[in-house]
């Protein structure tokens, strides 16, 4: 017997794959979204988001790979750097924004003030939205969808919610390594005895980021460049019926090193209720190698886990 879990009979769970977090050679992500044309997952998120001195792929390359996958029937965003701090940086965002061809995603403020008047974006899960009046300014702004902030609970949705439809799609990170925070300085850097400005892009050389622990030898942070993540992959698979209840239009997985087309397949199959969800979540976990995470979704540190 399948998982009676839709509510919304007219809600179509979709799939959405954010932006590259990590930096990978120009080669490895034209074959990793080449990987993806022929794969369940509805909507791309593209470009760089965390570090501008990476510079493998140019905007005409993440518009290259755009049409490519939008010629595949899916839906494509270039998404604009969450940390902007020079001039440069601001002029690379208005060039991605005035781009004429695909929606943002605003993951700076700033993003949102370059926009033309009546231009639709999409809200970052880096835009600090956590009530329903924000929401609805931001409506009023053109915006068509909300990948609400990482921290934002079940409980704390439903308030935002306040008992109404959402007057937009909304979307909440549900699988791969939290993105935490961001600093001026360079994480990956010093550690590896490196400058910020002479850092020799050794982030280059982490390609799911680089594990840090306690000194009691516990995983806790990952770094990866300028950005530090959670060590466990949060995962929300095993909540898909609070989702649906709160008729989320769309689960976030963040791309991995390995096994992502996996995860997207398994996702998928949950949702269509083509596989058991309790045999579908033990092969995640399997995926998910260092460890998971779900603490945010239940109101406890994020780095909790509930079975």
């Amino acid at each position: 017997m399948p998982d009676l879990w839709r509510l919304s009979p007219e809600l179509a769970m979709k799939i959405s794959l954010a932006p590259l977090q990590y930096f990978w050679s120009k080669q490895q992500v034209f074959d990793f979204y080449e990987s993806l044309v022929n794969t369940s997952v509805d909507i791309v998120y593209l470009g760089e988001t965390v570090c501008s001195k990476r510079r493998e792929l140019s905007l005409p390359d993440w518009l290259e790979i755009a049409r490519l996958l939008q010629d595949s029937g899916k839906e494509v965003v270039l998404s604009t750097m969450v940390l902007v701090e020079a001039e440069s940086e601001l002029m690379t965002m208005r060039k991605i924004i005035h781009n004429n061809e695909f929606i943002i995603e605003a993951n700076d403020i700033a993003a949102i003030n370059l926009l033309k008047k009546g231009q639709p974006f999409i809200i970052g899960q880096h835009i600090n939205v956590y009530n329903r009046e924000t929401l609805d300014f931001l409506v009023r702004s053109s915006a068509k969808r909300w990948c609400a902030p990482v921290e934002l609970s079940h409980n704390t949705l439903l308030e935002i919610k306040n008992r109404h439809p959402w007057p937009i799609e909304v979307e909440v990170f549900s699988f791969g390594k939290l993105p935490l925070a961001y600093s001026a300085r360079c994480f990956s850097a010093r550690a590896n005895n490196k400058c910020k400005d002479e850092c020799e892009l050794r982030c280059l050389d982490y390609p799911d980021g680089q594990l840090m622990r306690t000194l009691e030898g516990s995983d806790f942070l990952t770094i990866n460049g300028i950005q530090l993540q959670s060590a466990n992959h949060y995962n929300l698979l095993s909540s898909i019926k609070d989702l649906y209840e709160l008729n989320i239009s769309c689960m976030r997985i963040s791309p991995q090193f390995k096994n992502t087309i996996e995860v997207i397949n398994l996702f998928r199959q949950v949702i269509d209720q083509d596989a058991n969800l309790v045999a579908a979540q033990k092969t995640i976990t399997a995926y998910a190698g260092q460890g998971e995470c779900n603490g945010y979704w239940f109101g406890d540190p994020g780095m909790h886990r509930h079975i």
